[in-house]
């Protein structure tokens, strides 16, 4: 299964996905202002793209960038998973 086609699919094809959209369906434990917060300090490895360059603009995260996040998320916990079943295969 494709990550990024999901994603399409879930957010009707937007290439940048707002930042509260992703603390709403990812994040569900930090506000937006936090969520920047922790990608801003490099806490989490995500890129965040800003609409303009003031402070106060929009901001979002890339679909590819949300995918690539996930992914990797995905594969620190099968990793775990293994270490912890000898021999699951996902």
């Amino acid at each position: 299964m494709n990550t990024v086609f999901l994603l399409m699919a879930q957010y009707g094809g937007k290439p940048v996905i707002p930042v509260e959209e992703v603390c709403r369906d990812f994040f569900t434990h930090l506000t937006a202002e936090k969520l920047v917060r922790k990608i801003s300090a490099g806490e989490i490895s995500m890129p965040l793209v800003r609409m303009e360059t003031s402070q106060k603009c929009a901001k979002g995260v890339h679909l590819a960038d949300l995918a690539a996040y996930l992914d990797a998320r995905r594969e620190v916990a099968l990793k775990e998973c293994r270490q912890l079943h000898r021999g699951f295969r996902a």
